[in-house]
């Protein structure tokens, strides 16, 4: 009698929790969402397929999900396996043709194939993309004051009609950081929150969310503490300005600038190394990370 008062429990709290996420399920229905995913929660067997089962789940009530992936772990092991130092300017890895060979196979061809198998194993429906197929993301050289960083590219240009039949068709588009040049057809290296931001910009998503190796943004990096569960982006301006942000969290939120500014509702910044990170951020009211609103 115990055993089945404690089972009906543990069904009960169960049930309580999909009820109580209802109201964001009915709320985000039919509703574009751009996951950037990267970083260690791309290095973990158990996070990664926490996170494919994540997405698929946002597939199956409704939202529109969209992945975008780097993959810098995985290049920098290849390039380490050929003898290929690698070299950063300004944060961005230099790029010769050489190491956009790397990159592009990488990118385009083993980790967006193995995340596709992984959501389709989990039993979603994925389709691989890149940045060049149907010209998805147009891009040109990028130079920062003046120095060259090799085929690395600064996007100008989105066209999501691919992304759009892949949705239509009931499936997950899982899109590789890899840009086209139309001058000269070659394959340009961009940053990989960049592209998802331009992305979910060009979506018209409800919201942005990019997966770090961070719980969020904290008011002092040595507090874990100090998240900071919501900000506008009038906050997030000032908290830049005063010094508040640390190095690696700048480009991050940019890219959450960038986002918001051209139309995207929300933008999040959550901890990828927790499991269930997504779905606690989606569907619940506490959130887990740091929601930008305008």
């Amino acid at each position: 009698m115990k055993d089945m008062k404690e089972t009906y429990m543990n069904n009960n709290d169960r049930a309580e929790v999909l009820v109580r996420a209802l109201p964001y399920i009915q709320d985000y229905r039919g509703k574009t969402m751009v996951v950037k995913y990267g970083g260690n929660a791309m290095i973990s067997p158990e996070i990664k397929a926490a996170v494919m089962d994540d997405v698929i789940l946002m597939a199956c009530v409704g939202i529109r999900a969209v992945l975008v992936h780097g993959g810098g772990p995985e290049i920098e092991a290849l390039l380490s396996a050929v003898g290929k130092e690698s070299r950063f300017v300004r944060g961005l890895r230099y790029t010769d043709e050489e190491t956009m060979e790397i990159v592009q196979m990488v990118l385009c061809g083993k980790v967006n194939k193995d995340i596709v198998g992984l959501i389709q194993q989990g039993g979603g429906k994925a389709v691989g993309v890149c940045g060049i197929d149907g010209a998805m993301l147009s891009a040109r050289r990028l130079r920062i004051n003046g120095e060259d960083l090799g085929f690395v590219g600064e996007i100008e240009r989105v066209d999501t009609a691919v992304l759009e039949v892949i949705l239509d068709a009931g499936a997950i588009p899982v899109v590789s950081s890899v840009a086209f040049c139309p001058e000269t057809g070659r394959a340009f290296n961009v940053n990989a929150d960049t592209a998802a931001a331009t992305i979910a910009a060009a979506m018209g998503a409800e919201k942005l969310i990019l997966m770090t190796d961070v719980q969020g943004i904290l008011r002092d990096i040595h507090d874990p503490d100090s998240l900071i569960k919501t900000l506008t982006r009038t906050e997030l301006e000032d908290l830049k300005t005063k010094g508040v942000l640390s190095k690696g969290m700048i480009p991050k939120a940019d890219c959450c600038t960038l986002a918001l500014d051209r139309g995207v509702k929300k933008a999040h910044i959550i901890d990828g190394r927790l499991p269930r990170s997504l779905l606690v951020e989606l569907f619940t009211d506490e959130g887990i990370g740091t929601m930008i609103g305008r």
